[in-house]
């Protein structure tokens, strides 16, 4: 065996051991899907949405008559609980996108029903209360993921 084969014989068995304790290690502790760091960011985050609504329900000084409207829409304007996805890769191409269509579906039924429920109690506000709601809830939006500052 020469020089050079046995250089290379070298250099492949350090990479090949290299990759294999790479790929040995585990995850270190509280990465990205540690569960106890997935309930915290879930925690803060409910905590932020009652927060912003409380501020809301304080800058609109809802009234006695306006409290059940007002708890309507607290309750649809909750995040609505995700369902266990399915494995899409054990899914047909024809499946995943029956699947996908039935999601954006859903999503959009959903969002219809918050829409309705916004509006009636929009309908409830005073024509003050409607000018603060239009501030707060454009204001709310922006800090929204969706948000894409396409606005005209």
């Amino acid at each position: 065996m020469n020089k050079l084969h046995k250089h290379l014989l070298a250099a492949s068995l350090v990479a090949g051991l290299g990759l294999s304790a790479a790929f040995a290690q585990s995850p270190p502790a509280g990465g990205r899907h540690d569960p106890a760091r997935h309930e915290q960011r879930i925690a803060k985050m409910q905590e932020r949405h009652a927060q912003k609504l409380a501020d809301l329900k304080a800058k609109l000084q809802i009234h006695a008559a306006q409290e059940t409207a007002w708890n309507a829409w607290v309750a649809a304007m909750q995040p609505r609980a995700r369902g266990q996805r399915p494995d899409l890769a054990a899914m047909t191409t024809p499946q995943r996108i029956d699947f996908m269509r039935a999601r954006r579906a859903e999503r959009a039924a959903a969002m219809d029903q918050r829409a309705e429920v916004t509006k009636s109690f929009y309908g409830v506000l005073s024509a003050a209360q409607q000018k603060v709601f239009d501030a707060e809830t454009l204001r709310m939006g922006k800090g929204h993921r969706g948000h894409r500052g396409h606005h005209g």
